[in-house]
């Protein structure tokens, strides 16, 4: 109880930082890792994150008449669950540094050490941001090849099978879009915060034009 007293106590709700670059690019980036996890997550069809295609069965119909229950064949879940894990971790650090941000920025701009912990872990999220989004675009390329009923349709007779729907892949295409976008945010939120730590010196003020002048 004590210690939730002094957490309270050092709160002092402030939103000028929305108003500059640091606080409004965070804002962004919390906006867009919701966005880049929601949409991964949001299909409609038989097979869905994380992607376990032999998981998923579907039906083959044979000219006399019987059926034939077999599987998608793949999986693609480490990418999938890697980018949502990334996705999940970034907002929750942008929720916890908008708090710090608003409520907590004397605490923040104390010493150089805020600055500088928050540019190193933003920049190793730009980073996270790259591998993940790079390696869920090629595992939805693979989705994509998996499970296209023209290819499919190869298991039955031509004269049985008809290909009458396909998967919506609209969310998904965007979930890689959202996170290639994030990967620009926070990539470009680094110099910022890099212009708040000790890091970026201030340019030399210009040498005093009367010192040095010797009186007569």
């Amino acid at each position: 109880m004590e210690i939730l007293q002094k957490i309270m106590s050092g709160f002092s709700l402030d939103l000028g930082p929305v108003k500059e670059p640091l606080g409004f690019i965070r804002i962004l980036e919390w906006i867009f890792t919701i966005c880049a996890f929601a949409t991964t997550g949001e299909i409609t069809a038989n097979f869905g994150y994380p992607f376990r295609l032999q998981s998923q069965s579907y039906v083959i119909a044979h000219c006399n008449g019987t059926r034939n229950v077999t599987y998608l064949q793949g999986d693609f879940s480490s990418s999938a669950e890697f980018y949502v894990a990334v996705g999940v971790l970034g907002f929750l650090y942008c929720t916890f540094t908008l708090i710090l941000y608003l409520g907590y920025q004397q605490i923040y701009r104390e010493t150089s050490r805020g600055p500088t912990i928050d540019l190193i872990v933003t920049g190793i999220f730009a980073f996270l941001w790259l591998v993940s989004s790079s390696a869920w675009g090629k595992g939805l390329t693979d989705v994509k090849y998996a499970t296209d009923p023209e290819r499919l349709i190869f298991h039955c007779l031509p004269d049985v099978c008809t290909t009458k729907s396909h998967p919506s892949m609209g969310r998904l295409n965007a979930s890689v879009l959202f996170g290639f976008l994030n990967l620009i945010l926070w990539a470009g939120n680094c110099w910022f915060i890099y212009k708040e730590t000790p890091f970026h010196k201030p340019a030399n003020p210009p040498p005093n034009a009367e010192e040095g002048v010797s009186t007569s």
